[in-house]
């Protein structure tokens, strides 16, 4: 069993942090793993709520960029994804891979 970090992003579409974060993870970082997931709804701190309807083409949907690595790279990464992101927009866990 091998120690890992995992860690989640909080964004939204229409902040169009998503490519500066996934070039970062891809090309720079080279992180072992990368998801991002699309919400249909959700909300933040502000209490505005996004979400997608049958009627409506929302462009304002929640992502949640979840990645993961060995606990030291992690750091350096959540360390530089933090001047992109609100650091409280950034969750991180330890966890094991086989």
């Amino acid at each position: 069993m091998t120690k890992i970090t995992i860690a989640r992003i909080y964004i939204t579409e229409a902040e169009k942090k998503l490519n500066p974060i996934m070039t970062y993870l891809h090309d720079v970082a080279k992180a072992k793993g990368v998801t991002v997931f699309r919400g249909i709804s959700g909300f933040g701190a502000s209490g505005v709520m996004h979400e997608t309807r049958l009627t409506d083409l929302s462009l304002d949907l929640p992502l949640v960029i979840e990645f993961f690595d060995a606990p030291e790279r992690c750091e350096e990464f959540i360390k530089y994804l933090s001047e992109i992101v609100e650091g409280d927009h950034i969750i991180s866990w330890e966890g094991l891979s086989r």
